[in-house]
């Protein structure tokens, strides 16, 4: 009798396979959680560097923005954007 033949060997086969493929997936899980930890670390040591290197300054409230110039048009609210 043919192994392909043998459903029992089909099945086992199939379990075999799903148990790697489960394996594999729960690796690379892993894997996966362990470069998101690493990427995550190294966003937050460059944001504390860049927070060293960079004083930290009040906004310049000369620059932008509409105080001190034309109020706008009646009826509209500037806190409202429109898409």
């Amino acid at each position: 009798m043919n192994d392909r033949d043998d459903p029992y060997s089909d099945r086992e086969s199939i379990l075999m396979a799903l148990d790697q493929i489960s394996q594999t997936i729960d690796v690379m899980t892993s894997v996966v959680g362990r470069l998101r930890s690493h990427v995550e670390a190294g966003v937050e040591a460059q944001g504390k560097a860049r927070s060293r290197a960079e004083p930290e300054t009040a906004p310049d409230r000369d620059k932008g923005g509409t105080r001190g110039k034309d109020a706008p048009p009646t009826g509209s609210s500037p806190d409202r954007i429109l898409h």
